[in-house]
């Protein structure tokens, strides 16, 4: 080997030893996290400092971490703190992952900041977020988060009677001679369905309707087709439609297109698909105070209560909003991210693109729940 293949050598040598000592010695937090030893944080000596720092060991699941670094720990236990963030019953907030967070400072004196924290969570419904307004004090040089703790609210024991219509389905069996089909499937109709071209590609929204006497697990596709008929993209509902339709019940129906242009759309396929399930009307879910906010920041928002004696997992809101005379302007969704306690209400705020805010003057609101080992 020549002189300078020596000296090169020893040069990156020299150089990858060095990169290994400074990320020995000085690691990046996240890393060290995801690795599972502990992270080293940033110094809390100022109130974005410490938001991030508790944001970085809520990202990790760092429970215990992050309690410690609260300044109001001794009004509610670790326990408390975690359910709080993951929920006290299985919920969206059981299995989501905090993918990034934001912080903006809100107040700051010598002593005592607010800070506002956004959370954006990753769920197998897609993502979502949730706000906090955090005050903080100053302890010496460094500050501490006091945690707005949201209390799960007790239930009083009470008897609630149960009173609703229900639908069992029994089906052929391979050993019975009553008939050569099974019950055939429940008929639905599309009674409303409009195409419109948004930023993010083309909209295909409209209603459904249960036509039958029996309830319908139903979905609906749409094919997009060229004026020369050739087939475009085809796109489905998914869970942008309540899943269950009961008798003579009506829900929204969103599919999106991204990146298409309703200019090169000549006509669109509509294909509703239904099937016969068994099903109930329970358990009921009460809309309550529903309100239209206007621009800036236009929004539907109210609350849900659940009106059964069971605990609903995961309830979905699906609003239709509608102009003047009654047609059809935009369907918007929200997942309540925590779960329905019987006789709690539990509130909602679903967004209106505010291009479209002025034209709606009114709205319907539908719920699909989830509960364990029951989907209704």
């Amino acid at each position: 080997m020549s002189a300078k293949g020596v000296l090169l050598a020893i040069v990156v040598i020299g150089l990858t030893i060095f990169v290994v000592v400074i990320g020995t010695l000085w690691p990046v937090p996240s890393a060290v996290s995801y690795a599972g030893g502990r992270s080293l944080l940033r110094p809390s000596s100022t109130p974005v400092a410490a938001v991030q720092n508790l944001g970085d060991e809520l990202r990790v699941h760092h429970w215990g971490a992050a309690y410690q670094q609260l300044g109001n720990k001794a009004e509610f236990t670790e326990s408390q703190f975690e359910h709080d963030i993951t929920g006290y019953h299985l919920s969206l907030r059981t299995y989501a992952t905090l993918e990034t967070f934001d912080v903006r400072p809100l107040h700051n004196t010598a002593d005592d900041a607010e800070v506002r924290m956004r959370l954006h969570w990753s769920t197998v419904v897609g993502p979502y977020v949730t706000t906090r307004d955090l005050h903080l004090t100053r302890n010496g040089d460094r500050w501490r988060v006091n945690w707005p703790l949201t209390k799960e609210p007790v239930v009083p024991p009470q008897v609630i009677p149960v009173n609703y219509l229900r639908w069992d389905v029994i089906y052929r069996g391979s050993e019975d001679d009553w008939g050569a089909q099974n019950v055939e499937a429940p008929h639905i109709r599309i009674v409303d369905m409009h195409p419109v071209q948004r930023a993010e590609g083309v909209v295909v929204m409209g209603e459904l309707l249960n036509e039958d006497v029996v309830p319908a697990h139903v979905s609906v596709e749409a094919t997009l087709l060229s004026k020369s008929g050739k087939p475009l993209a085809s796109e489905d509902s998914f869970d942008k439609i309540l899943p269950t339709l009961l008798p003579k019940q009506v829900t929204p129906f969103f599919i999106n297109f991204p990146n298409a242009t309703l200019s090169d759309v000549g006509s669109i396929r509509m294909d509703p698909v239904s099937v016969l399930v068994s099903a109930s009307a329970d358990p009921v879910i009460e809309m309550k105070d529903q309100k239209l906010n206007p621009v800036p920041d236009p929004s539907l928002s109210g609350e849900v209560v659940n009106e059964s004696g069971q605990v609903v997992n995961i309830a979905h809101v699906l609003a239709t909003f509608y102009d003047k005379n009654g047609q059809l302007v935009w369907v918007a969704d929200q997942y309540i991210d925590r779960a329905l306690l019987p006789q709690t209400p539990v509130p909602f705020d679903i967004h209106i693109p505010e291009d479209l805010a002025r034209k709606i003057s009114s709205e319907r609101t539908v719920t699909a729940t989830y509960s364990v080992g029951r989907l209704s």
